[in-house]
């Protein structure tokens, strides 16, 4: 419980529009897009400006008040629950484009932009920002860096943290740290860049992040490939790495998932197959071309029948069918658990077979899609959060999953983070000596523990 004349002081930092402490306004901050518990803040403050964001981290260190950062609200880890209570600021103020450079390719942008409002902007300036999370027509920038997003580009052009040349930062005592810059090179200091891409909001409170920005490609081809065994698909994307290709996506989805996709959204797609594979070559024109028929061979070799987009409406009814998979299986039941198991792309196969093992020997539902071609999958577990029993095969089949994905020397978590979620996990992919590593640095920025704790095991 925070004092009256404290809050008071949160007030007169952001002014009356932007604070909140009545709790059928604390609820809308109690939960985020993961079945965690949810946990009710003591206030909720939206900031607009660096100076407005440094003096609420002086305020909260003063008074010992946990600051949990959030944007949109779409993690999937319990990363912007707040666990006990606390401040919630809310970064969704901060939401300018500042600059777009397109002779040096890098923009600069306030942590509260919508991914997909800043990729159009790129665009239409002529360049092109890759990383494309599934939640982009809602998540912010600041969140992508915080979690680290991936998307479905990310088998060639890799995920947020290989975009992030810069960010400015404000620490728990109020000053303004600034983190990496402009230039394409840059060996100042520590890679304090480095260190806030994936911390989860637990080392400072991000209020600009420079980004870096690419050519668009010349080509490109998407085509979708049925397969009538599940395992014929993870071969071939396995085949496909191996035959030194890149796709700019090549993206996974079972019987299951596809069928659920179908009914929701009418994207015609081939109930009947176990599974397909949505890719997409592109590049040079003759690249594509050179690329396109490596893949088709492989395809023919474990007997995937491939469809061609043969317009830009057919490409874009590929995707949208892929980005509603989610929403999709959604429909089925009250309670969905999604995951983010990642293996070593030659071990796909292996993978799915232990995913069947584990549906089979806990009988539920579970729709598998993902991003096959950086071995980042999303097995979802279609649930009632009300079952307790159902929830103990849940649970239980999560761990089960995660362990299988150590085995095939793969981590818990390819791009949704740890968060609340995934934390008891850590320990198993990282040791012990790893944890108290990020304790420690995490004491020398921040010795109270303020910055958004319970996280990550910290």
């Amino acid at each position: 419980m925070i004092a009256k004349d404290v809050l008071a002081k949160f007030k007169g930092i952001v002014g009356e529009e932007d604070y909140w402490d009545q709790p059928t306004d604390l609820v809308l901050y109690s939960f985020d897009s993961s079945v965690e518990n949810p946990a009710l803040p003591d206030v909720v403050v939206r900031p607009e400006s660096t100076d407005e964001v440094a003096a609420i981290c002086r305020l909260c260190s003063d008074y010992d008040i946990p600051l949990i950062t959030r944007g949109s609200g779409t993690n999937l880890a319990g990363s912007t629950i707040p666990v006990a209570g606390g401040c919630v600021l809310l970064m969704t103020k901060m939401n300018k484009i500042l600059e777009i450079n397109t002779d040096d390719m890098y923009a600069v942008v306030q942590p509260g932009v919508i991914t997909l409002d800043f990729a159009t902007a790129v665009q239409e300036a002529g360049l092109f920002y890759p990383p494309d999370p599934g939640s982009q027509k809602m998540s912010t920038i600041g969140g992508n860096v915080a979690e680290n997003a991936g998307g479905l580009r990310g088998l060639k052009y890799g995920v947020t943290k290989d975009y992030v040349m810069g960010v400015t930062f404000c620490d728990m005592a109020g000053n303004i740290v600034k983190a990496g810059g402009k230039t394409v090179k840059l060996c100042t200091g520590f890679n304090l860049t480095g260190l806030m891409s994936q911390s989860e909001g637990q080392l400072g409170v991000m209020t600009e992040c420079i980004l870096k920005l690419v050519p668009p490609t010349k080509a490109h081809k998407a085509m979708l490939v049925s397969f009538k065994d599940i395992i014929d698909a993870g071969n071939t994307v396995s085949g496909i790495i191996r035959g030194h290709v890149l796709p700019a996506t090549m993206e996974l989805m079972d019987n299951f998932t596809i069928r659920t996709v179908h009914e929701a959204t009418g994207v015609p797609l081939p109930t009947d197959a176990a599974a397909l594979l949505l890719i997409e070559v592109d590049g040079h024109p003759a690249v594509v071309e050179e690329e396109y028929a490596i893949v088709q061979k492989v395809c023919a070799a474990n007997n995937g029948e491939i469809k061609i987009a043969a317009t830009a409406e057919e490409r874009e009814a590929l995707w949208e069918g892929r980005r509603k998979a989610l929403s999709s299986l959604a429909r089925l039941r009250p309670t969905l658990v999604l995951e983010d198991t990642t293996v070593p792309r030659t071990k796909i196969p292996d993978f799915l077979m232990a995913l069947d093992e584990i549906k089979n020997k806990y009988k539920l539902d579970i729709g598998t899609f993902g991003h096959a071609g950086d071995g980042n999958l999303h097995p979802t577990i279609l649930c009632d959060k009300r079952d307790a029993e159902e929830m103990q095969r849940v649970h239980a089949a999560v761990a089960d999953m995660f362990a299988a994905a150590l085995r095939l020397d793969g981590t818990c978590s390819g791009e949704h983070g740890i968060g609340l979620a995934k934390q008891r996990f850590m320990v198993d992919e990282v040791g012990e000596g790893t944890i108290n590593y990020m304790k420690s640095i995490k004491r020398g920025v921040d010795p109270k523990n303020l910055l958004n704790p319970h996280k990550q095991s910290i």
